[in-house]
């Protein structure tokens, strides 16, 4: 029987990170169902959900503890179960640009919150805008909207947040999204 681990994995940016942990899950017989891997400042930061059977996972969790210790990686892990796919949600792609600023990333949640709209992936990255230097966000999540919500007055209401937050958005369905 598959079981199933979120591992998070944190530590300096170097070479060879993710190969030691796609290495340890081969090498003991787990496969990485799902990752994000980023270099965040300095730091390299994974989060990847792994299978296997009983064995295997508890093998990948002390090859873990022998890597985090020769690469200075600080570790957390969880067992989880696969998820399961809800056909009475559709996955929305939401992108938000706008003049980067404290709280529009907590404003922007808790839009989709208190819709009762669950984000299903949130990732963010502040540049400089070219000519101006001007602090800029670019935010892209993918949300699931229940099925029985109606998508035009959903999309009224975040146009109008938008427009009051003064941010340059879009709202479109994902196309071959499982």
């Amino acid at each position: 029987m598959e079981k199933y681990l979120v591992v998070s994995v944190l530590g300096a940016d170097k070479p060879g990170i993710a190969n030691a942990l796609t290495t340890i899950s081969s090498e003991n017989s787990c496969n990485v169902v799902d990752s994000r891997m980023a270099v965040l400042g300095g730091e390299f930061a994974v989060i990847m959900m792994i299978s296997g059977s009983w064995s295997s996972i508890a093998k990948f969790e002390n090859s873990l503890k022998s890597i985090a210790k020769k690469l200075d990686l600080i570790t957390m892990v969880k067992p989880t179960e696969m998820p399961t796919y809800r056909s009475n949600l559709m996955p929305y792609g939401i992108q938000v640009v706008a003049l980067d600023s404290p709280g529009i990333i907590k404003e922007i949640s808790t839009f989709f919150a208190s819709q009762d709209i669950n984000i299903e992936n949130l990732q963010t990255d502040a540049y400089k805008a070219p000519h101006t230097a001007a602090p800029m966000l670019v935010l892209n999540m993918t949300v699931n909207i229940p099925v029985n919500m109606h998508i035009a007055d959903l999309r009224e209401k975040f146009t109008l947040f938008c427009d009051d937050l003064n941010l340059d958005a879009s709202m479109e369905p994902m196309k071959g999204h499982l």
